[in-house]
């Protein structure tokens, strides 16, 4: 017999329609939190969202069909299926769906209890909604790309962590978690709209409180968290890998010194003296760079310097702190992070193989419903 879905949000109907990098991942949160998450792919596609890959964690744990969103007949299908569910997440532009005839409007007036999740970059109004972009762009709005990278160099976008999966798809499957219990109170849906610029801009929250403050300087690289101070940065090591040092407070500082054997050279009560710095920072780039990463890696294992190796994604699996916690995990021969967070009473699942393909959704809600059977189609008990 085949145990149903588990986790937290089990029972909850997720129809996802296919895009790209941050609605998949808020869908795949979901999913790893035991969603029935329904993926609708476009049959004329032919890029990333197209078929599923049993590596890609963006494609786990949901199940796949295709509609063609030009034809009357499958627009009907898509109706019903949102008819049934209780979270409808798209990623188009904005008005794509109302043309459609899929947008809030037409959904709500069927499913009143639906939570309609629409993610973008610009938002679904305001003078740049209509515009393309990418995750450097949304940062460099949202005033999140500024502050990042050297002094002397320009801003370095951090991939597209920040606005695409932190400040997006993060943030969009908060805002679902949160309309899911309102609808509890209320018995009715809403929309929710997720911009990659408005969730930028709350990840750089730290930065305009630190500023409100007057922690904050204006110059990029030059305060605390910026790489600019000598004991919160990345240091080269003699193997050209590479150390990350982040021993902010006094008394993990000083471990810092004595592992670095610097305890006689460097006054540790003069730490945030920014006059220091550039001796400092001297003093341990040469002391680094002295011996391999994974020797400093077991100087300061057993210390509180704050003092980590800096992992490639590939190496990271094999960490014994990761290896222990699980963190990552293995979907059909692929390496890749395990769900996270953890519950103690209804855990997540670990994430099924491949996407299933569905070729006939006629019934597929709400007869059998997810309580009652599993992505892959099979006969479940509770």
């Amino acid at each position: 017999m085949t145990s149903g879905p588990t986790g937290p949000l089990a029972g909850i109907r997720v129809l996802e329609f296919a895009s790209l990098a941050p609605a998949p991942f808020a869908c795949t949160l979901l999913a790893d939190f035991g969603a029935d998450v329904l993926r609708i792919t476009n049959p004329a596609d032919r890029g990333l969202t197209a078929e599923p890959h049993p590596g890609d964690p963006l494609d786990r744990g949901r199940c796949v069909a295709a509609l063609d969103l030009k034809d009357p007949g499958d627009i009907q299908t898509a109706l019903d299926l949102a008819t049934h569910a209780d979270v409808l997440v798209e990623g188009f532009r904005p008005g794509v769906m109302e043309r459609l005839g899929l947008g809030p409007e037409d959904c709500l007036e069927r499913n009143p209890r639906l939570i309609y999740a629409r993610m973008t970059g610009w938002g679904q109004d305001g003078p740049l909604a209509a515009r393309a972009g990418h995750d450097i762009n949304y940062l460099a709005i949202a005033g999140a790309l500024e502050p990042l990278g050297p002094f002397d160099g320009p801003p370095s976008p951090p991939l597209n962590y920040v606005a695409d999966f932190g400040g997006g798809g993060m943030l969009l499957a908060v805002g679902v978690l949160a309309a899911l219990v309102e609808r509890e109170r209320s018995g009715r849906g809403q929309v929710v709209d997720t911009a990659m610029t408005d969730g930028a801009a709350m990840l750089s929250g730290i930065v305009h409180g630190l500023r409100a403050r007057g922690l904050w300087r204006e110059r990029r690289g030059e305060n605390l968290l910026d790489g600019s101070a000598p004991f919160y940065t990345t240091y080269a090591c003699s193997d050209g890998r590479f150390v990350a040092v982040g021993a902010i407070e006094p008394q993990f500082y000083a471990q810092l010194l004595a592992g670095l054997e610097l305890a006689d050279r460097i006054d540790p009560a003069r730490q945030h003296d920014r006059a220091t710095w550039d001796e400092t920072r001297q003093l341990l780039t040469r002391a680094f760079a002295s011996r391999p990463r994974d020797d400093w890696a077991e100087v300061f294992g057993e210390s509180d310097a704050c003092v980590t190796p800096v992992l490639t994604p590939w190496e990271a699996s094999g960490h014994p702190h990761n290896a222990a916690r699980g963190t990552f995990t293995s979907v059909a021969g692929h390496v890749q992070p395990a769900p996270a967070p953890r519950f103690s009473r209804t855990p997540a699942a670990n994430p099924p193989p491949p996407p299933r393909r569905i070729a006939d959704l006629d019934d597929y809600w709400p007869a059998p419903s997810p309580a009652d059977t599993d992505c892959s189609g099979s006969p479940s008990t509770q």
